[in-house]
């Protein structure tokens, strides 16, 4: 897909947003709507890492939940401006995910996403009994200011206005992601992807690009883990637990991961599926796992990969139609 293509999609996903905005009179609905594109940009991280590593991580909650402690701490002590301390938890995330990558990146299969468990319920079990920092297992409130990038926060917390901004976040990710996978960064991690071996015989250094796309991936997560803290102003060991990870990861799977819109595809039909169960909602997640293995089963690259094969024999069978037609 060319730049120019990219761009004019992102564009024109930027007014649908806007669009969804106005036409949606129900507070409670945009509501609904800013948490599924929260979810879905932290599915954009755990997608991100999966299509260009090949590796799936059962421990992404870790910065998700991470960014909303770290945000906490620093308002908390008044060590900076919250415009500032923003961009400073994300790249201290991005740091930290870079270090921790050099080494379990290293290991492959299912071992990286057994490592990527240990040390995300090391993190929950760590949070959980640092009381006095985090107030353990009943959480902490974070102080945001009551103006932000010079707008009141009672602006900024209207369900309309969030979800424009989540929006817009995940407008901006998604475009950045597409960016940086067309240059020959992208192009490497396939190759590293594909067949590792064959890639250090050309000379390329392994270790480093899977680190960096492991970093990249935890600094998307921790983008929606501020949005979510923002949302709620509050955070708990529970945003830091495996099982949010988990239900992150099955909207990558069936939404596709192969797609650069499969995670967010995979979020948003997550929460439309949660919210149309109505009274069934606490077997959602039972009802949720049999939909998973029908999309495995039938359509192993998600629902996307679906509608694309769908698209594409659609427009075999017009071009075959035209030329009998000759």
């Amino acid at each position: 897909m060319s730049l120019t293509r990219i761009t004019i999609l992102s564009l024109l996903t930027l007014l649908g947003g806007v669009a969804i905005a106005f036409f949606t009179t129900s507070s409670s609905l945009l509501g609904m709507f800013a948490q599924a594109v929260i979810y879905a940009i932290f599915a954009l991280g755990v997608g991100v890492l999966l299509r260009q590593n090949g590796l799936v991580s059962f421990g992404h909650a870790l910065y998700f939940g991470a960014a909303g402690y770290a945000m906490g701490v620093v308002l908390s002590l008044d060590w900076m401006p919250a415009e500032l301390a923003i961009p400073v938890v994300l790249l201290a995330i991005g740091a930290l995910a870079f270090l921790i990558g050099l080494v379990i990146v290293r290991v492959p299969g299912i071992a990286f996403g057994m490592l990527t468990l240990a040390i995300g319920q090391m993190a929950y079990l760590l949070v959980s009994r640092a009381r006095g920092i985090t107030g353990g297992a009943d959480g902490m409130s974070i102080n945001w200011p009551s103006t932000l990038f010079g707008v009141s926060q009672s602006v900024l917390l209207k369900p309309a206005t969030l979800f424009l901004i989540a929006w817009v976040l995940m407008v901006v990710v998604t475009f950045v992601l597409l960016c940086i996978l067309r240059t020959r960064f992208g192009a490497i991690t396939e190759a590293i992807r594909d067949n590792e071996e064959r890639a250090r015989f050309i000379g390329i250094t392994t270790t480093v690009p899977r680190a960096a796309v492991y970093a990249m991936s935890a600094v998307v997560t921790g983008v929606a883990g501020l949005l979510s803290s923002f949302n709620t102003g509050f955070v708990s060991p529970e945003n830091l637990h495996w099982s949010v990870s988990a239900i992150t990861l099955l909207m990558v799977v069936v939404g596709g991961f192969k797609r650069p819109v499969g995670p967010i595809v995979g979020a948003v039909i997550y929460f439309l599926f949660k919210d149309l169960l109505g009274d069934y909602a606490t077997h959602s997640m039972a009802i949720f796992g049999a939909a998973l293995i029908a999309v495995i089963v039938f359509s192993p690259d998600g629902i996307t990969g679906a509608v694309e094969r769908l698209f594409t024999r659609r427009q075999a069978q017009g071009g075959a139609s035209r030329a009998g037609g000759h």
